[in-house]
């Protein structure tokens, strides 16, 4: 071996060890390139990711107020008023007063939402399968299990 291709090697070699591949940082690079994806896959049909992601939120849990979907959606209060403010325009969701508590707005999913949700959940599963070409039904289901843990374990309120 020349010295060249031998420094070469050693160069490739320091260059992986000093590269951070923990966990954590691995984890974080997941979610920078899903949200990119996820972001190409929703803009042809109007929704961003958080609105997917509340629209979704809405279909699995009824009606919330506002502070709940900020909560459920990792977003500030601020943003999800915002999102919420564009999402009724577009007559996806609808609020009505609660009615256990005059100051509370819930907020639900109407017919049109649920059809643009529809219209991009065969989009964001397809980006899912993209991420893990290898796992069959059996090892989604187990995946979402170990990763539903680690949300309960590193937050108060779980998912």
């Amino acid at each position: 071996m020349t010295t060249s291709k031998k420094l070469s090697t050693a160069s490739a070699a320091a260059s992986a060890a000093h590269k951070p591949m923990g966990l954590a940082y691995l984890v974080g690079r997941l979610d920078h390139v899903l949200n990119q994806r996820l972001r190409d896959a929703l803009a042809p049909a109007g929704l961003s990711v958080p609105q997917y992601t509340a629209l979704s939120v809405f279909r699995a849990h009824g009606s919330l107020s506002n502070a709940q979907l900020a909560t459920r959606t990792m977003i500030s209060p601020q943003s999800a008023n915002e999102m919420v403010k564009q999402m009724e325009a577009k007559e996806w969701i609808a609020r009505t007063p609660d009615p256990a508590h005059g100051r509370i707005i819930q907020i639900s999913l109407t017919a049109a939402g649920e059809a643009a949700l529809a219209e991009c959940d065969a989009k964001v599963a397809e980006v899912e399968r993209a991420m893990f070409p290898e796992l069959d039904e059996a090892g989604r289901v187990a995946l979402l299990g170990q990763l539903r843990g680690a949300v309960r374990a590193l937050s108060v309120q779980g998912i």
